[in-house]
């Protein structure tokens, strides 16, 4: 996909997500030949490797003429109003991944000055399936169009969580993934029903697979009520995805909770 050309809120959908493809790609060569699992010394948890694919992200996104808001750089570049934002987290389960979990991902998405514009979660470790959407335009998986599942009552349902859960939920059975951005997109295509985050998430954890959740039908929101498209890197949310209405309203009472 070389030679993409300079992105601007004008571009088209499909020219924006030719870029983020590009640069999921572009991470994928520098994990493949990855053979340093140490930690950078930069900064509290970050590896080695998150430095390196965030430089390879940088270069073809910096081509691209686009800002970026990384987790591991802050932001790069100016975004003005008739330009994109590419918020990104080029290796989201950075743990999973040194400790060989296969459970690793790329999540990369382009807002513009109406909110977020197209996003794409590519599961690094597969090699293989990728889910992205457009504003308006539905959500995919590996060219199939997706859909979460009916799934209305917590005590029926299969809940993916982060972080430490006090009590036992009331859901049917959860899972602890250890990758944000693709657990969100297990519930757009409806394999779980709901995800819960018992900590907080910064910007370019969630709001790609945010945008895949809700162009697929399911809803996801913060549980105080703050816009998801926060606007600085140092922004934290507590986002909360669920298939239904139902299942999304018990979520969030569950997390405002002083005892969940």
């Amino acid at each position: 996909m070389g030679g993409v050309a300079r992105i601007t809120a004008a571009s088209s959908d499909d020219a924006i997500l030719a870029l983020l493809h590009e640069t999921a790609d572009a991470i994928a060569k520098v994990l493949a030949t990855n053979d340093d699992w140490s930690l950078s010394g930069l900064r509290a948890t970050q590896y080695s490797v998150d430095v390196k694919v965030d430089a390879a992200a940088l270069e073809v996104l910096g081509a691209a003429g686009v800002s970026v808001l990384s987790e591991e750089s802050a932001v790069t570049g100016e975004f003005g109003a008739d330009g994109l934002q590419v918020v990104m987290d080029p290796l989201d389960g950075s743990t999973n991944c040194a400790r060989r979990v296969p459970w690793y991902a790329t999540a990369l998405c382009a807002r513009d000055s109406r909110g977020p514009r197209a996003a794409l979660v590519v599961n690094q470790a597969s090699g293989t399936d990728r889910w992205w959407a457009a504003r308006g335009a539905g959500a995919w998986k590996n060219g199939a169009r997706i859909a979460p599942s009916s799934c209305a009552v917590l005590g029926e349902a299969v809940v993916g969580v982060s972080g430490h859960p006090r009590g036992r939920g009331g859901w049917a059975q959860f899972r602890a993934l250890g990758a944000a951005a693709l657990d969100i997109c297990l519930v757009a295509e409806g394999t779980l029903d709901a995800w819960i985050d018992f900590g907080q998430h910064g910007i370019w954890d969630y709001l790609a697979s945010a945008l895949i959740c809700t162009e697929a039908g399911a809803l996801v929101a913060d549980v105080e009520g703050r816009d998801v498209n926060a606007p600085r890197h140092d922004d934290r949310r507590v986002v909360v995805a669920a298939a239904t209405a139902p299942l999304h309203d018990a979520l969030l009472a569950l997390r405002r909770s002083p005892v969940h």
